[in-house]
C-alpha cells in the first residue's frame, strides 16, 4: 500500500506523462486524415487507459530516429536532409534522403506534413514533394520562407545533414494515365508544387496521351521557379505553358522565348475563358494557391463552363 506523499508523486507522474493539446496553430489546415488532432485524442485514450490500468508499457511506442523505408500517416519519421538549394530570395528546393534507394511511396500530387518546434512551440505545415514519384533515394520539397513564419524561421535553421521529421501521405487527387482527354494545371507560386510530380509522370510515359497545359502565377520572371524543368516539359508535343506576371509590365525585357507565353496582372475571368476554350480536349482542371486564389479560381471555372466535377482544388 501506498502512503498519501506517495499517491501523490504517482498522480504526478502520470499528469506529466499527459498528452499535451495542441494549439490551433499546430494544425496545418488541410484536412489530413488523421489530422493532428485526431492524433491527441489517440494518444489521451491510450494515457487514460494506461492510466487506469497503472501500466506504462502500454504508452511505449517512441518514433522513429533512422530513415524508414515506409511512410506513416500517424506517425512522424525522421529523414535526413542531404541538400538545400536557394532558387530564390525566400524559396528553397530541400532534398531529403532515402535509404537503399528506395522511393517514398507518393502518388503524384500527395502532400505530406512537416513538423517544426520553435521557442517551444510545436507546429505542423503541408507541403508537396516536387521529386518524381518512382524517385529513388530521395525527395524533394519546395519550401517558401515568409518573414514572420515560425515554420519559415524552423526551415531556415537547416543546415545539411541535419534531421526532420515528416508523416503521410496524404491527399485525394490519383492520376491515371489517358484518364482526362487534358489538364488544365493552375498553380500561383508555390501551388506549382503538386503539378510538377503530375506533369512528369505523364511526360515520363509515352503511352500517356493527355495534353497539359499549365498556367504559372508569378509576381515577376526573377520568381518563376524551376524554370530550366519547365521549359524541357513545354517541348514535348502534347505540353503548353503559360505564365501571368503581376508585378511586370515589359515583354521587352523578358527573354524571347517567354514573350509569347506571359500575360501580365492576374490571372481572371477572361484570361480562364480563353484557356479553357484553347485546350485541345475537354480540360480536367487542378488549382493550387492560396486559400484566396483557390477560391477566386473555382468561381472562374464554374463561369467558364467547367461543372465542380471537372476540377480539384488542392
Amino acid at each position: 500500500m501506498m502512503d498519501e506523499r506517495e499517491e501523490d508523486a504517482d498522480e504526478e507522474a502520470w499528469l506529466q506523462l499527459r498528452p499535451v493539446e495542441p494549439l490551433p496553430s499546430q494544425c496545418c489546415g488541410s484536412g489530413c486524415s488523421p489530422c493532428v488532432f485526431d492524433l491527441y485524442h489517440q494518444e489521451l485514450a491510450k494515457w487514460e487507459a494506461a492510466r487506469a490500468s497503472k501500466d506504462r508499457s502500454l504508452l511505449s511506442g517512441e518514433e522513429s530516429q533512422s530513415c524508414p523505408s515506409k511512410l506513416s500517416p500517424e506517425t512522424f519519421l525522421a529523414f535526413r536532409i542531404s541538400a538545400m538549394d536557394r532558387l530564390t530570395e525566400d524559396t528553397y528546393c530541400v532534398r531529403f534522403a532515402l535509404p537503399r534507394n528506395c522511393q517514398l511511396g507518393l502518388r503524384p500530387g500527395q502532400h505530406l506534413i512537416l513538423r517544426g518546434k520553435v521557442d517551444g512551440l510545436e507546429i505542423q505545415r503541408a507541403y508537396t514533394p516536387i521529386s518524381p514519384a518512382n524517385a529513388e533515394g530521395y525527395f524533394e520539397v519546395l519550401i517558401k520562407c515568409y518573414p514572420t513564419g515560425l515554420m519559415s524561421q524552423y526551415v531556415r535553421s537547416w543546415s545539411t545533414g541535419d534531421t526532420a521529421f515528416w508523416r503521410g501521405p496524404f491527399g485525394d487527387f490519383f492520376y491515371k494515365a489517358n484518364q482526362y482527354g487534358e489538364l488544365l494545371m493552375l498553380a500561383s507560386g508555390t501551388g506549382l508544387a503538386p503539378m510538377v510530380p503530375v506533369l512528369q509522370t505523364i511526360t515520363d510515359n509515352a503511352e500517356d496521351e493527355t495534353f497539359v497545359t499549365l498556367v504559372g502565377c508569378f509576381k515577376t520572371f526573377e520568381g518563376i521557379y524551376l524554370k530550366t524543368f519547365l521549359q524541357e516539359q513545354a517541348r514535348f508535343w502534347n505540353v503548353r505553358t503559360f505564365f501571368v506576371l503581376s508585378q511586370e509590365n515589359s515583354l521587352e525585357k523578358l527573354p524571347q522565348s517567354y514573350q509569347e507565353k506571359t500575360r501580365f496582372g492576374r490571372l481572371a475571368q477572361g484570361l480562364i475563358e480563353e484557356l479553357v476554350g484553347s485546350c485541345r480536349r475537354k480540360p480536367f482542371a487542378l488549382v493550387c494557391g492560396s486559400a484566396e486564389f483557390t477560391k477566386d479560381m473555382a468561381k472562374c471555372l464554374l463561369c467558364a463552363g467547367l461543372a465542380e466535377d471537372s476540377y480539384f482544388l488542392f
